[in-house]
């Protein structure tokens, strides 16, 4: 099934934090929080202003964002936990990754 957010939502999925530390510690399950941190698997078209000219939206399918802890909702699509949010809730867009998180995303 597709799903096409409306105005100015985005889904994004959210990537796997890493199981080690830097000092290679490994981080149990039980203690782990959710990543802020995902990929933008669709867009809106985006929001309106008063005069109902359409506002695009910045963020684009495929780029890495950073997002608050709190933020989206938590919807299951295909058996894929994925977050609707606003785009507001996009705090920025990851850029000049390390070419192995490249060739991994």
């Amino acid at each position: 099934m597709k799903f096409r957010p409306l105005h100015d939502r985005v889904v994004v999925k959210r990537i796997e934090a890493e199981d080690k530390t830097a000092g290679g510690v490994i981080i149990p399950d039980t203690a782990k929080e959710k990543p802020s941190q995902g990929e933008v698997t669709a867009v809106g078209r985006g929001g309106r202003d008063e005069a109902g000219k359409l506002i695009p939206i910045d963020v684009q399918v495929g780029d890495r964002v950073l997002f608050g802890k709190w933020s989206g909702t938590e919807v299951t699509i295909d058996g894929q936990e994925l977050l609707i949010m606003k785009e507001s809730d996009i705090m920025g867009v990851l850029t000049d990754l390390p070419a192995a998180k490249k060739k991994a995303a």
